[in-house]
């Protein structure tokens, strides 16, 4: 957290004009801040406009709140969710999804095929059905999937056709085939039967297709992986209170009143430890093109002295409580006062697009500084 919030202070705007040095610095704490989100360059900023999937942006409102802060850290089955969208386009009910902007290291957790469930034709005749059978498949063999071993059973279940919606169909075992032998992924199958497995002419339902429907209702593969990254072991919570941390000033310690000759940062030395806003700004940074959500976030950063005696509000480990009391006593020389620095700390969310223009959701742990304590 100390490296990712030196990292945003050097990306702060100065005060005073640039020197000749300050652009090479920007460009390398840039590089540094992509290395926190994983990333060795930006992606690209989709070419035109591009709506993200509503599935995304509502899973993202679950989990996060407006400044992309987790506020339900138990919802997501591992720190990533990606979506891909159907690249065939085509009337009948076959998928393929692209998985090439999969990262080597993710481990696919789950894996959802999302079909949007169109009005049901009217049938004619005194006989109607009420439900039918939904079956997907793998295909094994593209140029013929119906023969023997040209296909394999992933999900199949009953289906209302009293109503419009989304159906969601788990194909775990297809997605791992593919992320393991790129070349394996021939793509989906969705077959429509009677109750008796009989064959419907022409199937009373129908799921939304790429090509010709709305771009809200367009078929969805949405993967839930995790690639290992994970953060320090400080304590986290759920919903974190982000209103600005103010501890009552310890009674024996004096704050003089600001005088002319005297400097901010002497100043701030004498201000107990808090903490105090440290604003991310995506577009100033210049990665808005490419950030769907947040447009930015409060890293928070912890300031201030931890003098002697540290009360309770100093938050200190009783570590630094005997540090404080050598230091007070100067008991052994070098022994400097304990430090302000968080003690909790929050994960943050971001949903972006990568270099495909597929929509990613991504959580990383110990972005933000929850509390500061003296330690």
């Amino acid at each position: 957290m100390l490296g990712t919030v030196l990292l945003l202070l050097a990306l702060a705007k100065p005060a005073l004009p640039s020197p000749a040095g300050v652009t090479s610095r920007r460009a390398e704490a840039l590089k540094r801040l992509l290395e926190v989100f994983g990333m060795e360059d930006p992606p690209a900023p989709p070419a035109h406009f591009k709506k993200p999937p509503q599935y995304m942006v509502d899973l993202f409102n679950t989990v996060a709140n407006a400044d992309g802060v987790t506020k339900n850290p138990d919802i997501l089955e591992g720190n990533t969710v990606r979506s891909f969208l159907d690249r065939t386009h085509s009337k009948e009910m076959r998928f393929l999804f692209v998985l090439s902007s999969m990262a080597k290291n993710e481990k696919i957790l789950t894996a959802e095929l999302h079909l949007f469930r169109l009005w049901p034709r009217v049938t004619d005749g005194p006989k109607r059905h009420h439900f039918c059978q939904v079956s997907v498949y793998q295909v094994l063999e593209k140029e013929k999937p119906d023969t023997p071993g040209g296909k394999k059973l992933l999900a199949a279940r009953l289906v209302s056709l009293q109503t419009s919606g989304w159906e969601v169909f788990a194909i775990t075992p297809a997605v791992r085939d593919w992320t393991e032998d790129e070349s394996s992924n021939q793509g989906l199958l969705v077959t429509v039967q009677g109750l008796g497995g009989s064959p419907l002419d022409p199937p009373p339902l129908q799921f939304a297709s790429g090509r010709d429907h709305h771009e809200s209702k367009k078929p969805l593969l949405v993967l839930f992986t995790d690639d290992g990254r994970r953060g320090a072991s400080l304590p986290t919570g759920g919903f974190p209170d982000l209103k600005p941390q103010a501890p009552d000033l310890p009674a024996k310690v004096p704050v003089p009143k600001p005088a002319g000759s005297r400097s901010v940062r002497s100043l701030d030395r004498l201000q107990p430890c808090q903490r105090h806003p440290l604003s991310v700004d995506f577009e100033e940074i210049g990665w808005s093109g490419w950030i769907i959500s947040p447009r930015g976030y409060n890293a928070f950063h912890c300031k201030g002295s931890c003098p002697f005696p540290l009360g309770e509000n100093m938050r200190p480990t009783n570590h630094a409580t005997v540090q404080s009391i050598i230091n007070a006593l100067k008991l052994s020389e070098g022994v400097s006062s304990p430090c302000c620095v968080p003690d909790k700390l929050y994960s943050i969310n971001l949903l972006y697009f990568d270099d495909d223009e597929n929509v990613v959701l991504k959580q990383y742990d110990d972005m933000v500084a929850g509390s500061c304590g003296c330690h």
